[in-house]
């Protein structure tokens, strides 16, 4: 039996990749199936990628960079309004000097990239940017805010996030809010409330998740969103953050379009 050559056998995968995905396309526009107003993703994967094809863990995490800005565009076509993505754990911060630099500055030309004029997205960055180097804080903020305002996406940027800490964070800001008015503990007590919690939250003002995706087989939560997430939907992907493709994004819309969302009831 004649063998296919290696260069022919990748085009057919090409070939056959592009058709499913067409097909994919054409299914969830035929089924209007609702969209997610707010999509999560835990972007894992990117030093076990970089072991599978033996590279470093530098290049594992520059190459779960460069995916993105293709999921935000990905995100743009279908109608998401917006992204969390989790780009650094509190816990994180742990990690070798090293890499932990490394990492921090391919955030930093991650947002500096994403920030640029012609694309079309807000930017966020949000999480205990006082744990970070000044320096870094700094340059998150400042490459942020010329963004303010675009008609695109609005992308959460959480850096040195997690959800306990979030959670800590909003009650003390809260507390701290009223004390400056002149409240008393036990005044604030009477009317402490899960939406006077809300309103002090990394992402207050927007909407919880619907969905969270998280790559690389992982089925947990790892501490994101831990508050906004008592009613998403999860979806979990065996795809490594890099080698996540727009056939793994649309089958998560086509899972999300066929549960029945029963919001705790």
């Amino acid at each position: 039996m004649a063998t296919i050559p290696g260069n022919a056998r990748n085009g057919v995968r090409g070939l056959v990749y592009d058709v499913y995905e067409r097909r994919l396309v054409r299914k969830l526009k035929a089924r209007h199936d609702p969209v997610p107003r707010h999509v999560g993703v835990i972007l894992d994967g990117n030093r076990r990628w970089a072991k599978s094809v033996g590279a470093t863990s530098k290049q594992g995490h520059q190459a779960g960079a460069d995916k993105i800005e293709d999921l935000l565009h990905w995100c743009d076509d279908a109608g998401v309004e917006v992204v969390t993505l989790w780009l650094l754990s509190t816990d994180n911060l742990n990690r070798p000097d090293a890499e932990l630099k490394s990492l921090l500055g391919i955030i930093e030309n991650v947002v500096v990239e994403l920030a640029r004029p012609e694309n079309p997205w807000t930017l966020n960055v949000v999480g205990a940017l006082d744990l970070l180097p000044a320096d870094t804080a700094r340059h998150l903020k400042e490459s942020a805010e010329p963004t303010v305002g675009r008609p695109g996406v609005l992308v959460n940027i959480a850096v040195c996030y997690g959800g306990r800490r979030e959670i800590a964070d909003a009650v003390r800001s809260l507390l701290q809010a009223h004390a400056a008015q002149g409240a008393s503990l036990e005044e604030v007590a009477e009317f402490l409330d899960v939406d006077h919690i809300a309103e002090h939250l990394y992402t207050r003002g927007q909407p919880d998740p619907d969905l969270i995706i998280r790559t690389s087989g992982e089925q947990r939560l790892g501490g994101f969103m831990l508050w906004q997430s008592a009613r998403s939907e999860f979806y979990f992907c065996e795809a490594y953050w890099p080698d996540f493709r727009h056939v793994d994004f649309l089958r998560a819309l086509r899972d999300y379009g066929a549960r029945q969302r029963r919001f705790g009831t």
